[in-house]
């Protein structure tokens, strides 16, 4: 795999389109010192992006979680990103916003800091090996847990936020799992490293964590809307790891993630049942545009 700050062709950077290798920021930035750092993670399909109004959306609210004002609007941010894909010719790939405060002030306060906007694009398959997803990923269980909501800006794409799942994703990968399986700060299932998580029972029914502590995913949110036009009861709802065992099928739903089975976590194992290869393949049809949205 070619390193991310190799690769050629253009970066969208605060209104300009700046060389891949020449984008640059200050080690003394704000951004990277203290996470004063927000992105999101789009996916293009068929030379489009999947729900790219919603993302900005997402993009800017974050940004004013985090106490920052992106210098743009998101009509400018949209259209930017429509723009980069272009120029970079992604048919099927990956798109990354990202706002962070800059060098101006180098200490927690940062009030003055100049919020800079880059927007970059690439190529990109599946994030798990394509054969899990039809064999399903096997999970451990993080010895981390998400913070309580009142100490974290939980429902934002902030970087600071993702440190614990680095850490459990490259513990679990030392074990020999795909991913990792994190609780919530009163010990319920909350989500995976990167993707949102579902279960399904004996009689068909969905189960998914309640989003009170993590973010609610755009995927998750479309998945949700999937199953109803399948007649497929959904409940969100707590969950405790106890009950997993009650469980017949699981799977992970993210941008990246897609829909993505899970066939054990720790101990507890699930099929790859018929239910959830139908739920990815209407994603993928949405996604697609095959049917609509």
């Amino acid at each position: 795999m070619i390193p991310y700050d190799k690769r050629s062709g253009k970066i969208w950077y605060n209104d300009n389109l700046v060389d891949w290798g020449d984008v640059k920021l200050h080690v003394l930035s704000h951004g990277l010192h203290y996470a004063s750092c927000v992105f999101e993670g789009e996916r293009v399909y068929d030379g489009a992006i999947f729900k790219l109004e919603e993302h900005t959306e997402r993009f800017f609210y974050s940004a004013k979680r985090m106490g920052f004002t992106i210098p743009f609007s998101q009509d400018q941010i949209n259209e930017a990103s429509k723009k980069i894909i272009s120029i970079q010719k992604v048919n099927n790939g990956y798109v990354r916003p990202v706002a962070w405060r800059g060098s101006e002030m180098m200490a927690i306060s940062a009030q003055q800091t100049k919020i800079h906007v880059a927007i970059a694009t690439w190529e990109w398959g599946s994030y798990f090996d394509p054969k899990l997803k039809t064999e399903g990923i096997k999970l451990n269980i993080s010895k981390w847990k998400r913070p309580s909501p009142e100490s974290i800006p939980w429902d934002t794409k902030a970087a600071g936020l993702y440190m614990i799942c680095t850490l459990s994703k490259h513990d679990a990968e030392s074990q020999g799992y795909t991913d990792s399986l994190m609780l919530d700060h009163e010990g319920k299932v909350a989500e995976a490293t990167g993707a949102n998580i579902f279960f399904k029972d004996k009689d068909g029914n969905l189960h998914t964590p309640t989003p009170d502590s993590f973010l609610d995913g755009i995927t998750r949110r479309t998945i949700i809307e999937i199953a109803k036009t399948k007649n497929i009861k959904v409940f969100e709802r707590k969950i405790e790891v106890s009950e997993l065992s009650n469980f017949v099928g699981c799977f992970l739903t993210g941008t990246a993630a897609e829909v993505t089975p899970v066939s054990s976590i720790d101990r507890f194992n699930f099929k790859v049942c018929n239910t959830i290869m139908e739920l990815s393949k209407s994603y993928q049809d949405i996604v697609r545009k095959k049917i609509a949205a």
